[in-house]
């Protein structure tokens, strides 16, 4: 299971994020970030508002798979109906918790391809059936992660850390595109980011069992402003 999660963790996989900056291309057209300073700012602004949300969300995801999961005796009440209403609730919380249409709509775009992905590693693994009462045509992209990683051997903080580490190498490897920056400078700053991205983590996962409602709601009304006013560029090189 540990290559099945490297597989699934690894930045190369084909699930679409590449397609994605993560905001990173509106706040450069804007003049907001101009430089790998400012790419720093950013990506600790993300790990302290949203990047919170997704993590808390993807080790809720993590410990719902697994409760499910055939490796633990089936509970009396676990009906395939109830699963796949705790499922709807859990994308209906996070939902409510991404104000910005246009951060809603990339999320779901990660969450099929990664879901797409998973199909084809664990064509066995049910990954139809949790949301199959979703009314969108696809899953947010933390609850994927967070299922995944269950699918895979790994723990709800594993899945939180890899939903911080994903706010901050989206958005950094956009920023290598877009501001011409040295990808080795890029990659020690990440490191520098690494003790946040666990901390992050950390307290994303204590999270987990909490009920849906009760998870982190952090927000950053300007990350939520800068991905509606990216659907308004004429000239785009990332879908978000």
């Amino acid at each position: 299971m540990d290559t099945l999660l490297l597989l699934l963790l690894d930045s190369r996989a084909p699930a679409g994020a590449h397609n994605h900056s993560g905001g990173m291309e509106a706040a450069v057209s804007t003049g907001l970030v101009a430089g790998l300073p400012d790419v720093e700012a950013f990506c600790r602004g993300r790990l302290r508002t949203s990047g919170r949300v997704s993590a808390a969300f993807a080790a809720a995801a993590c410990r719902l798979q697994d409760h499910y999961s055939e490796r633990h005796a089936p509970k009396p009440a676990a009906s395939r109906q109830g699963r796949a209403a705790e499922w709807a609730l859990l994308d209906a919380e996070f939902e409510a918790r991404t104000p910005s249409e246009a951060m809603r709509a990339a999320s779901r775009q990660l969450g099929g391809g990664l879901r797409r992905l998973l199909r084809s590693m664990l064509p066995d693994a049910d990954l139809v059936t949790p949301w199959a009462q979703c009314a969108a045509p696809a899953p947010h992209h933390p609850l994927v992660l967070g299922a995944g990683v269950a699918l895979a051997g790994g723990t709800p903080e594993l899945a939180a850390r890899a939903a911080a580490l994903a706010m901050c190498t989206g958005p950094a490897s956009a920023a290598v595109r877009l501001l011409s920056l040295d990808p080795f400078a890029v990659q020690a700053m990440l490191a520098r980011l690494a003790p946040d991205v666990s901390d992050c983590g950390e307290l994303a996962a204590a999270s987990a069992a909490d009920p849906p409602r009760s998870l982190p709601s952090d927000g950053a009304p300007a990350l939520d402003l800068l991905a509606d006013f990216h659907l308004t560029a004429e000239v785009r090189l990332f879908a978000s």
